[in-house]
């Protein structure tokens, strides 16, 4: 097949979930022997990159405010897209479901992947929310295939919109670091630091967590990687909060992501509103143990194989850090149980054979 992915900020991924899920779809899908090829934004991705682990990669501009930026992007590429001969194109994001009409205008089979209830998001505003919630609409009405990436999702489609999906998950299988470059750049040391990954975005609650570490006793580090490009305050908050055991590096991606996931004594999860997340199946799949905050979505995931926490009551997280941080048995308990759900659940070979049938069955 010669298939596209559209509605992410490109790779190589150095943003977030659906920047890792197009790459390592994307890749797969090559070595699988199909032409893919990856939509990107430029800012993110540069534009003299012409191909990366085999996809092939266009590069367009983007107005680069926070309520424009997805969504100019992507109607520049399924306008591109529309014309270019693709057998099928997989939209990602159910903010850019508008845009189906034009792909299919010229007869373009599409697939949509709506991640989470994105309207759901604090940093949107009643317009923000507004376009999401027609974007559910449109997911659920105009597309030849519609994915979800969690069973809690996969029902709100059929309950609110009396559509089915495919639910097919992240892959969380990633391959094991062979270098400890950033760690000693940071000067941490394998099992001696907490990490925490993702955007500091308020429903990512990282302030919630720093505050929650500031109440647990110990020299360890906490180490939150992430950026915040429009949330400053959120950001200048977080360094208000840190002492000197908590590090901000910044994102940081690729092998460097890879050395601090593996090397962790204890993975922190706090995201709240999203289906499956990238940063926690990957965090089980490296065999870390994990704490996650207590939502459906995450507990779907990580049930049985995590410790489920809230910001508050008996189940806090810095009560349950209490528990937990220095209990090398259940350490070790947590981290095989999280190796092996990723390995009956959240391959990435098995992601792509998922996707590899959504769009052969959309051709």
């Amino acid at each position: 097949m010669k298939v596209a992915i559209l509605g992410t900020r490109g790779v190589p991924a150095n943003y977030g979930g659906f920047e890792t899920f197009a790459e390592e779809l994307g890749r797969r899908l090559v070595e699988r022997g199909h032409e893919a090829t990856v939509y990107g934004r430029r800012g993110f991705v540069d534009p003299a990159l012409r191909s990366h682990r085999g996809m092939r990669l266009v590069v367009l501009p983007s107005v680069r405010t926070k309520h424009l930026e997805t969504v100019s992007n992507t109607f520049l590429a399924a306008v591109h897209a529309a014309f270019a001969g693709y057998d099928a194109v997989l939209l990602c994001n159910a903010a850019n479901a508008v845009f189906i009409p034009v792909l299919r205008w010229t007869g373009t089979p599409v697939a949509i992947n709506v991640d989470g209830l994105e309207r759901k998001r604090r940093k949107w505003g009643a317009a923000g929310r507004a376009w999401y919630r027609l974007g559910e609409a449109l997911a659920a009405r105009l597309p030849d295939a519609l994915v979800t990436d969690a069973r809690v999702i996969e029902r709100y489609y059929r309950r609110y919109y009396s559509r089915s999906s495919a639910m097919i998950p992240y892959g969380g299988d990633l391959e094991a670091p062979a270098t400890t470059e950033a760690l000693d750049r940071l000067g941490l040391s394998p099992d001696g630091y907490v990490l925490y990954v993702s955007r500091f975005e308020p429903e990512n609650n990282p302030d919630r967590v720093l505050e929650a570490w500031r109440r647990v006793d110990g020299s360890r580090p906490l180490v939150m990687v992430g950026g915040a490009p429009y949330a400053p305050e959120l950001v200048r908050r977080l360094a208000e909060l840190a002492d000197d055991r908590v590090l901000l590096p910044g994102p940081i991606y690729g092998a460097g992501y890879r050395e601090l996931l593996f090397n962790c004594r204890l993975y922190v999860h706090a995201t709240e509103v999203g289906g499956t997340h990238p940063a926690l199946v990957e965090a089980m799949g490296a065999g870390r143990p994990v704490l996650y905050y207590d939502t459906p979505e995450n507990r779907e995931v990580a049930s049985g194989a995590g410790v489920g926490f809230s910001f508050s009551g008996a189940r806090a997280l810095e009560t349950v850090l209490d528990e937990v941080l220095d209990d090398e048995p259940k350490l070790a308990a947590l981290g095989r149980a999280g190796r092996a759900r990723v390995d009956e659940r959240y391959r990435w070979s098995a992601v792509a054979e998922a996707y590899e049938g959504v769009l052969r069955s959309i051709c």
